[in-house]
């Protein structure tokens, strides 16, 4: 899907992105679940993605590694940044209109609690492995 384009739930943020990776994954560590109330469903943006009515936008730094941004107006997750490649990590639910979406993957799966689980046949990593994946890049 290019490019895709997406919203915060008032309206005050807008989000353009040239490339949406069409292969959704879902985080499970314990900051995703803590900052989302279960676990993350997102998807790939890349670095070529622009916002409108940045001045709505809140950062917050969660790790040494990476940030994720919020709308100071509605509160909706905006997206999870790493700080070294500038890539973003964005939530699926902010495109309505993204299409032919795949369940591809899920991470931090060590940390994935008991009280839920998915039917899809995924590829699932451990946070020594997603770590060991961006050190790669």
């Amino acid at each position: 899907m290019n490019p895709a384009k997406g919203v915060c739930l008032c309206g005050a943020v807008e989000v353009t992105v040239a490339h949406l990776d069409p292969k959704m994954g879902v985080c499970h560590c314990s900051m995703c679940r803590q900052w989302t109330g279960g676990p993350l469903f997102a998807v790939d943006c890349g670095k070529e993605v622009s916002f409108q009515g940045e001045e709505n936008i809140k950062s917050y730094a969660s790790s040494d590694w990476a940030e994720r941004g919020f709308c100071k107006q509605c509160g909706t997750h905006l997206f999870y940044r790493l700080k070294q490649s500038q890539q973003y990590i964005m939530p699926l639910g902010l495109f309505p209109e993204a299409k032919d979406i795949v369940f591809d993957h899920q991470i931090f799966i060590e940390e994935k609690p008991d009280y839920y689980s998915f039917a899809e046949k995924t590829h699932n990593m451990t946070g020594a492995q997603v770590f060991a994946q961006f050190a790669g890049k």
